[in-house]
């Protein structure tokens, strides 16, 4: 091949990685509150999908309650819940109360 024919190539082969790689280091490496604003309402157990907790720390002093929910037959969204509201509190007891559960080891005697 000549250097030519070579230069598109790489140039393909750079985008992708580029790109590829800004999606990862979006979510995981920044350092600031992945939530602006935080939604009040109540919503229904049965829409929501997934529900992510971000404790504080140094990228954020607020702890983070971020519910992915369902807006359609195959839509979903990422909403921000405010972790100060007694319905959020209830899922936040619940799902740590379901984690030290599964992790404790079974006692025999």
């Amino acid at each position: 091949m000549t250097s030519v024919n070579i230069l598109p190539f790489l140039a393909v082969c750079l985008s992708c990685i580029v790109l590829s790689e800004g999606m990862t280091i979006k979510r995981v490496g920044e350092l600031r509150c992945q939530c602006v604003k935080t939604e009040h309402t109540h919503i229904p157990l049965r829409q929501i999908l997934n529900f992510e907790i971000i404790p504080k720390g140094p990228h954020c002093k607020n702890l983070e309650v971020i519910a992915t929910v369902k807006t359609g037959k195959e839509t979903s969204q990422e909403i921000c819940l405010d972790p100060t509201t007694s319905w959020v509190k209830k899922i936040i007891d619940r799902v740590l109360n379901s984690s030290k559960t599964s992790k404790s080891p079974t006692s025999t005697k």
